[in-house]
């Protein structure tokens, strides 16, 4: 899965390249509030741009569910998208998004042209990987380029299924740079390897662990997620985020670390509140009982400085999913404990995705990692061994 074609292994000179970008951006009255994913768009656009290809990107934005949304018109991007390149991005107004404009466009393109597309979501095949429309997209071009990381573990017709009616189909600069980084790191990691994994629920991560617990040397267990681990060895958890029905498959889990060798550090104290709010009194549990009608929201000072000290010892560390409701300052101290660990530390450091990488951005230590993933669900599926369409129907080297 790991060894792709890349953009730069193939001649793109004078070829149309369709390429699949993630330009999924939030947007405020027709404004692009951040733009952070065109951001890192550019390296793969400008190499094709300087070695002469015609540049024709697409993407998807929102959910606008198999019609025309005004509102989720990619024509703002395009605005964007031409000022950060200095020339000319022609937007192809199509609600159909392969119509009349889109092929008068690319008719009329010389090398280094760029035109973007409609949002491919407008078709409701798009998400049924439909090969009608898959065609129609294959139609435009010649080569295929994704570099849609955070779509990559979706089969739609503009990640997978146009590509199969085209000559050549690589990877851009993001998802090489995505395989590098998660994909060393879960195939052929510098040990010690540790993982730290939080957020709330456990049945969103059953098969992280199941999967990780073979590959890693220390698994560390934080956020809601980390009750129903505690409840499992007989703890009171309050009124904490406790799934009762995966108290089995967790005590599998202890059971199965033991086995590996896999050291498992659980929270050896808790930050609770009297209820889920931003202003409630944080108070500190002895050990690791919350009482009973209080409720967990961070790990406590203890366990982070264990998980911080841990993380000093690693070469490799990947993390998924805050150590607590970071988003409460009161509540936030674990978190912010566990990236600064990563930030100071010497190791390869993978942030996954979602909420751990808003986490480490809005605590200012986001250029201080090694890598953050540009895709939530796609770097979870990943860590848990599973093929990603999107990078499975790319050639081989």
């Amino acid at each position: 899965m790991l060894n792709k074609k890349s953009i730069e292994d193939i001649n793109v000179k004078g070829k149309k390249v369709l390429v699949r970008c993630d330009f999924n951006v939030p947007l405020k009255d027709g404004e692009i509030t951040d733009d952070s994913r065109l951001v890192g768009a550019m390296p793969t656009i400008k190499y094709l741009i300087e070695n002469g290809a015609k540049v024709i990107l697409c993407s998807h934005l929102g959910k606008p569910k198999g019609e025309p949304k005004p509102e989720l018109s990619l024509e703002p991007v395009a605005k964007k998208l031409s000022e950060m390149l200095g020339k000319d991005v022609v937007f192809a107004a199509d609600d159909n998004v392969v119509g009349e404009n889109a092929k008068k466009a690319v008719s009329e393109m010389k090398d280094s042209d760029v035109v973007l597309l409609q949002n491919t979501r407008y078709r409701k095949e798009e998400t049924k990987n439909e090969e009608n429309f898959s065609k129609e997209l294959a139609s435009l071009a010649e080569i295929f380029v994704n570099d849609a990381f955070g779509t990559a573990h979706r089969a739609h017709c503009s990640t997978v299924g146009c590509g199969e009616f085209l000559q050549e189909r690589v990877c851009g600069y993001l998802i090489q740079k995505e395989l590098d980084f998660l994909g060393s790191a879960v195939e052929n990691p510098k040990r010690p390897l540790v993982a730290i994994l939080g957020g709330a629920k456990v049945s969103d991560k059953l098969g992280v662990i199941n999967n990780l617990l073979d590959k890693v040397d220390t698994l560390i267990i934080g956020g809601g997620m980390a009750y129903t681990f505690l409840k499992a060895l007989g703890h009171e958890v309050g009124n904490s985020l406790l799934e009762a029905d995966r108290i089995d498959y967790v005590k599998e889990m202890m059971k199965k670390a033991e086995e590996k060798g896999v050291k498992l550090l659980l929270p050896v104290d808790v930050t609770y509140a009297d209820k889920f709010g931003e202003n409630e009194t944080p108070y500190v549990s002895e050990g690791r009982d919350i009482p009973a009608d209080k409720e967990g929201l961070d790990i406590g000072p203890k366990s982070a400085k264990l998980f911080a000290d841990e993380v000093k010892s690693a070469n490799t560390v990947v993390w998924n999913g805050p150590m607590g409701v970071f988003e409460f300052k009161n509540f936030a101290k674990g978190t912010e404990a566990v990236a600064k660990a990563l930030a100071e530390s010497n190791a390869v450091t993978i942030i996954g995705g979602g909420d751990s990488a808003a986490a480490v951005n809005q605590m200012g230590y986001g250029d201080k990692m090694s890598h953050i993933s540009t895709g939530g669900g796609a770097s979870l599926e990943f860590l848990e061994g599973k093929q990603l369409p999107g990078i499975a129907a790319l050639d081989d080297k």
